[in-house]
């Protein structure tokens, strides 16, 4: 059982990543995401680049981030976490890129994981595109 204080204060520590991830983007701040991920992470791009560790990542992110080809807002939001564990998360995401042409949104799914030092981290992410059928 997780004591709801507790709970509390994760889903805000996680939260805070979320948001962390939305500001990185926006300012494709490299490093600045690179920060968020545990170092065994997994994650699978929006279009279904699988990327295993921190090191394919890390190159990944160097190499497309700073030339994304956004420049309009981004926006993330956890719209719900589930305690898999008291110190592993499922996290979903809704993350929309606006633009004078219309939103685009994607639906990632984050499994965070809580670390000695209490810092969340990502460690398992699938990024999904959604599409307008």
């Amino acid at each position: 059982m997780i004591c709801v204080d507790t709970e509390t204060a994760d889903i805000k520590a996680i939260e805070q990543v979320v948001a962390t991830v939305e500001r990185a983007q926006r300012a494709k701040d490299v490093e600045g995401f690179l920060a968020l991920f545990h170092p065994d992470a997994l994650w699978t791009t929006g279009h279904g680049k699988v990327l295993i560790g921190f090191d394919a990542i890390a190159e990944f992110t160097r190499a497309v981030l700073p030339a994304a080809s956004w420049d309009e807002e981004i926006t993330y939001e956890a719209v719900h976490t589930q305690f898999l564990r008291p110190d592993v998360a499922a996290v979903k995401v809704r993350q929309v890129y606006h633009s004078p042409e219309g939103d685009t949104e994607g639906a990632p799914l984050y499994v965070m994981t809580k670390q000695d030092d209490g810092r969340w981290l990502l460690h398992a992410c699938q990024n999904t595109e959604v599409r307008v059928e």
